[in-house]
């Protein structure tokens, strides 16, 4: 149970679904930051790729919610699944993932640990798979903003559905639909 009244069914509107419904005026602003960031038409990466980190980066800061939720919609969206995505979290570094996504995910853990952890070295490895500057601005944002949603999940205690069968279901509907949709 969240630690407040959220005024709705958490069954219903689970981990921060409950919260953007708690308070409209906040919510509005961060889905439709979440939209642009993992759903919108991008140049480069993919919808499934920028799942990809947003579920790593959850991962690595143990948010059971949306580390659940954006592997599901990351698997939906690539073509190797859920096994791809079970081997990114576990290892990215050994993972059958390209050159490029791997300094990606690289810079998205830098990110998790600190916006500082950001090298030099890490931005210019990622150039020389073949990263955008683009690719590199929204990998960061996309981590950065994922530090936050994570905290505001876990810091309110949102419930966290434990049926994966769940996440496959609001997944389907993410990549139907997106995020200004739900």
């Amino acid at each position: 149970m969240a630690h407040l009244d959220l005024g709705v069914d958490e069954r219903e509107h689970p981990g921060i679904q409950g919260l953007i419904r708690f308070r409209p005026e906040t919510g509005g602003p961060l889905t439709a930051l979440a939209e642009v960031l993992l759903h919108a038409p991008h140049p480069t990466l993919s919808a499934g790729e920028r799942e990809l980190i947003a579920a790593y980066v959850s991962g690595l800061n143990d948010c059971g919610f949306c580390r659940a939720s954006h592997s599901a919609t990351a698997a939906a969206q690539l073509p190797a699944g859920e096994s791809l995505v079970e081997q990114v979290r576990a290892n990215p570094e050994t993972a059958p993932i390209d050159g490029r996504l791997r300094a990606l995910l690289r810079i998205a853990a830098a990110v998790q640990r600190g916006g500082r952890a950001v090298t030099a070295e890490l931005v210019e490895a990622a150039r020389a798979e073949g990263a955008t500057d683009l690719e590199l601005h929204d990998t960061v944002l996309i981590a950065a903003a994922f530090c936050m949603f994570n905290r505001y999940v876990d810091g309110l205690g949102a419930f966290t559905p434990e049926d994966p069968e769940a996440y496959r279901r609001a997944a389907g509907f993410l990549v139907r639909h997106g995020y200004l949709a739900g």
